[in-house]
Protein backbone atom coordinates (compact mmCIF):
# COMPACT_ATOMS: atom_id res chain seq x y z
CA UNK A 1 0.00 0.00 0.00
CA UNK A 2 1.45 3.65 -1.19
CA UNK A 3 1.28 5.87 1.52
CA UNK A 4 -0.26 9.17 0.95
CA UNK A 5 0.73 12.63 2.47
CA UNK A 6 -1.46 15.56 3.06
CA UNK A 7 -2.09 18.72 5.66
CA UNK A 8 -5.25 17.01 6.74
CA UNK A 9 -4.32 14.38 9.70
CA UNK A 10 -7.01 11.66 11.30
CA UNK A 11 -9.07 14.68 13.35
CA UNK A 12 -9.58 17.03 10.62
CA UNK A 13 -13.14 15.63 9.97
CA UNK A 14 -14.18 14.19 13.26
CA UNK A 15 -16.76 16.61 13.57
CA UNK A 16 -17.53 19.88 11.98
CA UNK A 17 -15.40 22.44 14.15
CA UNK A 18 -12.66 20.28 13.30
CA UNK A 19 -13.27 21.34 9.88
CA UNK A 20 -13.90 24.71 9.98
CA UNK A 21 -10.33 24.62 12.09
CA UNK A 22 -8.67 22.88 9.56
CA UNK A 23 -9.75 25.77 6.50
CA UNK A 24 -8.89 28.54 8.60
CA UNK A 25 -5.61 27.08 9.34
CA UNK A 26 -5.39 26.43 5.62
CA UNK A 27 -6.08 30.31 4.60
CA UNK A 28 -3.85 31.37 7.82
CA UNK A 29 -1.26 29.36 5.82
CA UNK A 30 -1.29 32.01 2.84
CA UNK A 31 -1.04 35.03 4.90
CA UNK A 32 2.65 36.37 4.33
CA UNK A 33 3.97 38.24 7.93
CA UNK A 34 7.62 38.06 8.11
CA UNK A 35 10.51 35.63 6.62
CA UNK A 36 14.13 35.79 6.59
CA UNK A 37 15.55 36.54 3.07
CA UNK A 38 19.15 36.27 1.38
CA UNK A 39 19.63 38.88 -0.85
CA UNK A 40 20.35 38.00 -4.42
CA UNK A 41 20.81 41.22 -6.61
CA UNK A 42 20.51 44.98 -5.54
CA UNK A 43 19.93 48.19 -7.60
CA UNK A 44 22.25 50.51 -6.11
CA UNK A 45 25.89 50.02 -4.49
CA UNK A 46 27.11 52.40 -2.25
CA UNK A 47 26.89 55.62 -4.47
CA UNK A 48 24.78 58.80 -3.60
CA UNK A 49 21.16 57.95 -4.88
CA UNK A 50 17.61 57.80 -3.59
CA UNK A 51 16.97 54.80 -2.00
CA UNK A 52 16.56 51.27 -4.44
CA UNK A 53 15.70 48.02 -4.40
CA UNK A 54 16.89 44.24 -3.91
CA UNK A 55 15.77 41.06 -5.15
CA UNK A 56 15.54 38.35 -2.19
CA UNK A 57 14.93 34.98 -1.91
CA UNK A 58 12.97 33.40 1.11
CA UNK A 59 15.38 31.05 3.26
CA UNK A 60 12.48 28.92 4.77
CA UNK A 61 11.60 26.49 2.44
CA UNK A 62 8.07 25.89 1.27
CA UNK A 63 6.80 22.05 2.57
CA UNK A 64 4.39 19.77 -0.27
CA UNK A 65 2.08 17.85 1.12
CA UNK A 66 4.46 14.36 1.19
CA UNK A 67 7.23 16.40 3.06
CA UNK A 68 9.40 17.35 0.39
CA UNK A 69 11.31 20.68 0.98
CA UNK A 70 10.71 23.31 -2.23
CA UNK A 71 12.76 25.89 -2.25
CA UNK A 72 11.01 29.35 -3.06
CA UNK A 73 11.68 31.33 -6.11
CA UNK A 74 13.45 34.86 -6.25
CA UNK A 75 11.04 38.28 -5.92
CA UNK A 76 12.12 41.52 -7.27
CA UNK A 77 11.63 44.75 -6.81
CA UNK A 78 11.96 44.75 -3.24
CA UNK A 79 12.26 48.32 -1.90
CA UNK A 80 14.91 48.20 1.22
CA UNK A 81 15.17 50.36 4.36
CA UNK A 82 17.60 53.20 4.58
CA UNK A 83 18.05 55.44 8.37
CA UNK A 84 16.65 58.75 6.28
CA UNK A 85 15.04 61.90 7.21
CA UNK A 86 14.59 64.56 4.65
CA UNK A 87 17.83 65.30 2.48
CA UNK A 88 20.07 63.57 5.51
CA UNK A 89 21.19 59.85 5.18
CA UNK A 90 23.27 56.88 6.41
CA UNK A 91 24.07 55.54 2.87
CA UNK A 92 24.77 52.00 3.54
CA UNK A 93 23.15 50.20 0.93
CA UNK A 94 22.79 46.19 0.83
CA UNK A 95 25.09 44.06 -0.74
CA UNK A 96 24.45 40.32 -2.45
CA UNK A 97 24.47 37.63 0.46
CA UNK A 98 23.15 39.50 3.08
CA UNK A 99 20.68 38.33 5.38
CA UNK A 100 17.61 40.26 6.47
CA UNK A 101 14.15 40.54 7.24
CA UNK A 102 11.52 41.25 4.83
CA UNK A 103 7.86 42.25 5.73
CA UNK A 104 4.81 41.86 3.56
CA UNK A 105 2.13 44.66 3.42
CA UNK A 106 -1.89 43.75 3.45
CA UNK A 107 -2.34 45.19 0.45
CA UNK A 108 -0.82 45.46 -3.30
CA UNK A 109 1.64 48.35 -2.81
CA UNK A 110 2.78 48.30 -6.90
CA UNK A 111 1.01 51.91 -7.22
CA UNK A 112 2.25 53.47 -4.08
CA UNK A 113 6.02 52.59 -5.05
CA UNK A 114 5.58 54.41 -8.08
CA UNK A 115 4.22 57.60 -7.32
CA UNK A 116 5.76 57.58 -3.87
CA UNK A 117 2.55 58.84 -3.06
CA UNK A 118 -1.55 57.96 -1.81
CA UNK A 119 -2.77 55.59 -3.90
CA UNK A 120 -5.09 52.58 -4.27
CA UNK A 121 -3.89 49.30 -4.02
CA UNK A 122 -2.81 48.42 -7.67
CA UNK A 123 -4.49 45.02 -7.44
CA UNK A 124 -6.89 42.47 -4.90
CA UNK A 125 -3.92 40.53 -3.57
CA UNK A 126 -3.55 40.32 -0.28
CA UNK A 127 -0.30 39.25 2.10
CA UNK A 128 1.59 38.47 -1.13
CA UNK A 129 5.56 37.87 -1.82
CA UNK A 130 5.70 40.77 -4.26
CA UNK A 131 4.46 43.49 -1.56
CA UNK A 132 7.12 43.17 0.72
CA UNK A 133 9.99 45.44 2.25
CA UNK A 134 13.16 44.53 2.98
CA UNK A 135 15.05 45.30 6.20
CA UNK A 136 18.71 44.60 6.62
CA UNK A 137 21.35 43.40 9.25
CA UNK A 138 20.25 39.98 10.59
CA UNK A 139 22.28 37.20 11.01
CA UNK A 140 25.43 38.32 9.42
CA UNK A 141 29.11 37.90 10.27
CA UNK A 142 31.58 40.08 11.59
CA UNK A 143 32.22 43.63 10.11
CA UNK A 144 35.62 44.78 8.28
CA UNK A 145 34.08 48.46 8.10
CA UNK A 146 32.09 49.80 11.09
CA UNK A 147 30.94 52.38 13.84
CA UNK A 148 30.86 50.94 16.87
CA UNK A 149 29.29 52.64 19.95
CA UNK A 150 29.87 51.39 23.55
CA UNK A 151 31.32 52.04 26.87
CA UNK A 152 34.35 52.82 25.88
CA UNK A 153 33.20 55.34 23.57
CA UNK A 154 32.97 55.39 19.90
CA UNK A 155 34.83 53.93 17.00
CA UNK A 156 35.18 54.61 13.67
CA UNK A 157 37.11 51.89 11.35
CA UNK A 158 37.78 51.17 7.87
CA UNK A 159 40.43 48.80 6.27
CA UNK A 160 41.00 52.25 3.60
CA UNK A 161 40.40 55.76 4.01
CA UNK A 162 37.89 57.67 5.82
CA UNK A 163 36.33 60.77 4.07
CA UNK A 164 35.28 63.75 5.61
CA UNK A 165 34.01 66.92 3.23
CA UNK A 166 32.29 70.36 4.71
CA UNK A 167 32.73 73.74 4.44
CA UNK A 168 33.91 73.46 8.03
CA UNK A 169 34.98 70.94 10.45
CA UNK A 170 35.27 71.45 13.78
CA UNK A 171 36.91 69.22 16.46
CA UNK A 172 36.15 70.35 20.47
CA UNK A 173 38.85 68.56 22.62
CA UNK A 174 41.99 67.64 22.58
CA UNK A 175 42.75 65.86 19.41
CA UNK A 176 45.82 63.06 19.06
CA UNK A 177 47.15 61.71 15.83
CA UNK A 178 49.29 58.37 15.31
CA UNK A 179 50.98 58.53 11.77
CA UNK A 180 52.04 61.18 10.00
CA UNK A 181 49.28 63.86 8.24
CA UNK A 182 49.30 65.51 4.83
CA UNK A 183 47.50 68.81 4.67
CA UNK A 184 47.18 71.51 1.73
CA UNK A 185 46.43 75.54 2.20
CA UNK A 186 47.28 77.42 5.55
CA UNK A 187 47.12 75.82 9.22
CA UNK A 188 46.76 78.55 11.93
CA UNK A 189 46.93 76.89 16.02
CA UNK A 190 46.27 79.69 18.57
CA UNK A 191 46.00 82.28 16.19
CA UNK A 192 49.44 81.71 14.48
CA UNK A 193 49.71 80.72 10.75
CA UNK A 194 52.35 77.78 10.65
CA UNK A 195 53.21 78.57 7.08
CA UNK A 196 53.77 82.09 6.75
CA UNK A 197 54.82 83.08 10.40
CA UNK A 198 58.11 84.86 11.86
CA UNK A 199 60.36 84.60 14.45
CA UNK A 200 61.94 87.92 15.98
CA UNK A 201 65.13 88.37 17.27
CA UNK A 202 67.15 86.23 14.25
CA UNK A 203 69.62 87.37 12.84
CA UNK A 204 69.50 86.84 9.01
CA UNK A 205 72.20 84.07 7.56
CA UNK A 206 72.72 80.93 5.67
CA UNK A 207 72.19 78.91 8.01
CA UNK A 208 69.50 76.69 8.96
CA UNK A 209 66.93 76.95 12.45
CA UNK A 210 67.42 74.05 14.78
CA UNK A 211 64.96 71.26 15.35
CA UNK A 212 61.26 72.89 16.94
CA UNK A 213 61.44 72.33 20.66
Amino acid sequence: MTNSYGNQDGGSNASETNAIVFAWKRLLSRIRTLDVVVVKKVSNAGGVTAVGTVSVQVLTNQMSGNRTPVSHGVIANIPYFRLQGGANAVILDPQVGDLGMCGFCSRDISAVKASKAAANPGSYRMFDWADGLYFGGFLNGVPTQYVQFSTGGISLVSPTQVTIQAPTVAVTGNLTVSGSTTGTGNGTFQGTNVHTHVHSGVTTGGSNTGAPV
